[in-house]
């Protein structure tokens, strides 16, 4: 398994998902800030990694401040990096828990940093239970298309959507994989694709638009995906497409499957409607590596997720166990 996330005791290095496939680079982050701007631009990307990220850079953060208030602060830095991944929300609430109102100081800042690691070894564990939990629920199911990447480069190891996948590979019960290329990040095709590649896992790159011709011609017969936030009600916050996918999996009636720790369930966000989709910078569209493929005045938008509503939705699964419409996430069904 590939480590994204590495806690070196007085900074963090994250390998660096932008450069990828064609670089293998880490960016070392010694303050809070630089945490928050590896966030913002995409240095680390994942719900989950993100989360974990931040709960590391605010141990920079409290080792750094100098009041309660400086630490406050920090959080609320954090807190903007991006909107939608509610994981980053659950990790700056748990690691305030933590610190409370207590002064910087040695002995407080040696429990956050202990409070931090055991939130990553968490995050980890949580994601082996949910590859075991989808797998179970996926019994005759062989041929995925899955979206974005959920894999270890977005968690803290094995993965979400892509544990779930790791796990059939792994009881010898995956027959075929396809990877959307996750247009305009690319993070499919960028970050999927190459850590199947690395795990040696049989992986086949398939462009967005692809996903309903691999359905009616029978080459897939399940779509496993990971979420960012789940609303209340089950609607579900994703990689830009998501929808697209969900409606020709209900459409040809094959299982529309959402892998996500239960952190990413927000049960203060009612429904989709209330849940905030980040607005990514227009270059990402009009540019491929820095190259321009489109002229410099082409509008354009750039959502960076979109909401599948919870009907659609054929299971949730969390390390607690598989969720089923109408969603009550207070057990499994």
């Amino acid at each position: 398994m590939i480590e994204a996330i590495l806690w070196r005791g007085d900074h963090l290095d994250l390998i660096d998902q932008r450069v990828l496939p064609f670089e293998h680079a880490y960016v070392s982050c010694w303050t809070v800030d630089d945490v928050a701007s590896a966030i913002r631009e995409m240095v680390v990307r994942g719900a989950p990694a993100i989360g974990v990220t931040a709960a590391y850079g605010l141990v920079l953060a409290l080792r750094a401040a100098k009041s309660p208030a400086d630490f406050e602060a920090a959080c609320q830095r954090l807190a903007q990096a991006r909107p939608t991944a509610v994981n980053l929300f659950d990790a700056i609430t748990y690691m305030k828990t933590v610190v409370g109102d207590a002064s910087p100081g040695p002995q407080i800042c040696a429990k956050a940093e202990a409070a931090a690691r055991q939130y990553h070894q968490d995050d980890l564990e949580m994601n082996r239970a949910m590859g075991r939990h989808g797998a179970a629920f996926l019994e005759g199911h062989r041929q995925v298309l899955t979206h974005c990447n959920t894999g270890s480069l977005a968690t803290s190891g094995w993965g979400t959507a892509l544990g779930v996948v790791r796990q059939l590979h792994e009881e010898r019960r995956l027959k075929a994989l396809y990877a959307d290329e996750t247009r305009p990040f690319l993070q499919g095709a960028r970050l999927t694709v190459w850590e199947c590649q690395q795990d040696q896992i049989p992986v086949t790159l398939v462009t967005d638009g692809m996903g309903g011709y691999l359905m009616t011609e029978k080459k897939v017969d399940c779509v496993i995906v990971g979420s960012d936030r789940i609303a209340a009600n089950g609607d579900v916050a994703n990689k830009i497409g998501t929808f697209m996918l969900a409606m020709a999996a209900k459409y040809h009636g094959i299982p529309f499957v959402v892998a996500a720790p239960s952190t990413t369930v927000d049960t203060q966000t009612p429904n989709g409607s209330a849940i905030p989709i980040e607005q990514r910078p227009p270059e990402e569209v009009r540019e491929i590596r820095d190259r321009a493929i489109v002229s410099a005045s082409t509008a354009v938008a750039n959502p960076a997720f979109d909401v599948t509503p919870a009907e659609l939705v054929t299971a949730i699964v969390t390390e607690k166990g598989v969720f089923h419409y109408p969603y009550d996430f207070r057990k499994p069904s």
